[in-house]
């Protein structure tokens, strides 16, 4: 593994450890359900836990996100070796992998993952997320972000056949 993928990982570790230290902080600080404003009626503190997927779907599936889990995970590090050749998708690919981990060591000592960054839009409350949570958001984000600049790259020599 060549020093540039290093750093690569040391990202996602970053964010895996960035991760856990906050969920433990609420964990061992806050009663769950427990809210504290950050900026009122926009952005909390909130201890809360979620034994499903984004928005709370797939409640009490935990074996099956844990295989899925690992099956993507092996995916994301098998794409970051071989075919991951731009610094965008490097570092989309480390994003998603700290946050995947993240997520899924919740889910391993846990059997839930612990949620605590609570946004309001005007009288929307958003769904309750993590550090991992907008780690993985970030990543797709910029894969799609990639992706459509790669399919602009690719269109001029379509148009020629």
């Amino acid at each position: 593994m060549g020093g540039v993928l290093l750093f690569y990982y040391l990202v996602a570790l970053l964010i895996l450890i960035i991760d856990q230290v906050t969920k433990w902080l609420i964990v061992k600080n806050m009663e769950l359900g427990q809210s504290i404003p950050v900026i009122d009626q926009v952005f909390y503190i909130t201890s809360h836990r979620n034994r499903g997927a984004a928005f709370g779907i797939l409640q009490d599936q935990r074996y099956f996100f844990i295989v899925v889990t690992v099956i993507v995970l092996g995916a994301i590090v098998y794409y970051l070796q071989k075919h991951a050749h731009d610094t965008l998708l490097k570092t989309a690919l480390a994003l998603v992998l700290g946050g995947a981990v993240g997520n899924f060591t919740d889910r391993l000592l846990r059997g839930e993952v612990v949620d605590f960054l609570n946004v309001y839009i005007g009288s929307y409350d958003f769904p309750i997320f993590n550090v991992a949570d907008s780690a993985l958001v970030v990543g797709v984000g910029l894969i799609f972000i990639q992706s459509f600049m790669e399919s602009k790259k690719k269109e001029p020599e379509n148009e020629q056949i």
